[in-house]
């Protein structure tokens, strides 16, 4: 009995020996965790560093865009003395509005913002009506005649105004247009017609083609479904269209230079033209730089869901 418990104990011993040491299961489970919990807050680390430098990089660009127009703010209502210091100030020493009242009391001040009114209203209208269906036809009519079309809109986008605004300008002259709004209506056309073209064009592309058989089915015409249904559902596009049509009239310079006088002159020329015995009249030119970028800025307020929707209209397609 004695030999047989010995033999058995060292089997035993043996066994476990060959087995190796014991070693709890917890530890490596343990250890898996403590490796999941550190991939865990290296990838929390590095979300925050990724977001961290996406707000400087956006705060950064906030900087570049607006500060321009901040100095062009206070300057406005800088004393004349202060807007030719030397070196400049961005806040005024001393705040007026001096400035402003200089500016709008000016003869034909009223007047050019009356006719840029006029100008860009209709620009925009032109630009509009003939943009649509241009658009339409390019994108369901795939012909080859509409890539050509498109390839030279977006060619004549590239040719810069001065070389087409003399022959414009001559061209008014003769028609009897010259110095009015729908002369410069028609020149500021030419610029925004062709970006028109191509914006509407990648939004009519965003909108599925059953959504028209389904209207034709029910009944529609082809310009029926245009209007009741394709229409609506771009209206985000061209809410977008119209901000960078009006845009390209308001803020337009050369043309309204070249083909008005007196009567249609616009608020750009008018800015332009304010000087004194001493040299320009920064005070004044910027308080009505000022006042002439309340109504786009009004504008884009008013339209912002549309253009929101309109530039995530082309993100996903039916």
């Amino acid at each position: 009995m004695r030999v047989a418990e010995r033999i058995k104990n060292d089997g035993g011993k043996a066994a476990s020996a060959a087995a190796g040491p014991s070693v709890p299961s917890t530890t490596s489970g343990g250890s898996g965790r403590k490796r999941r919990g550190v991939n865990r807050e290296g990838l929390e680390a590095g979300r925050r560093s990724t977001r961290t430098l996406l707000w400087v990089l956006l705060a950064a660009a906030m900087v570049l865009y607006g500060f321009p127009f901040l100095y062009l703010l206070f300057t406005s209502f800088k004393t004349p003395i202060d807007t030719i210091a030397v070196p400049p100030t961005i806040l005024p020493r001393e705040w007026t509005l001096e400035n402003y009242t200089n500016a709008l009391g000016r003869s034909g001040v009223v007047a050019s913002f009356i006719n840029s009114i006029q100008t860009a209203i209709i620009s925009t209208m032109l630009s509009l009506v003939l943009a649509v269906p241009a658009a339409y036809g390019i994108t369901r009519y795939k012909t080859l005649s509409g890539r050509i079309f498109i390839m030279a809109a977006l060619v004549t986008r590239m040719v810069p105004p001065v070389a087409i605004g003399i022959p414009l300008a001559s061209m008014m002259a003769a028609m009897g247009l010259s110095d009015t709004p729908i002369a410069l209506s028609i020149a500021h056309t030419t610029i925004s017609l062709p970006l028109s073209i191509w914006l509407m064009s990648s939004f009519f592309e965003a909108v599925p083609k059953d959504l028209e058989e389904a209207a034709t089915v029910d009944g529609c015409s082809r310009l029926g479904a245009l209007w009741r249904v394709v229409i609506p559902v771009v209206s985000g596009g061209i809410a977008v269209t119209a901000i960078f049509a009006f845009l390209a009239s308001w803020n337009e310079f050369l043309f309204a230079l070249l083909m008005t006088a007196i009567r249609s002159q616009t608020t750009p020329v008018v800015i332009a033209n304010f000087q004194t015995q001493f040299g320009l009249d920064w005070g004044s030119m910027t308080a009505l730089a000022a006042v002439y970028s309340i109504p786009v800025i009004i504008l884009t307020l008013l339209l912002q869901r549309k253009i929101v929707a309109g530039m995530t209209l082309g993100a996903v397609k039916g």
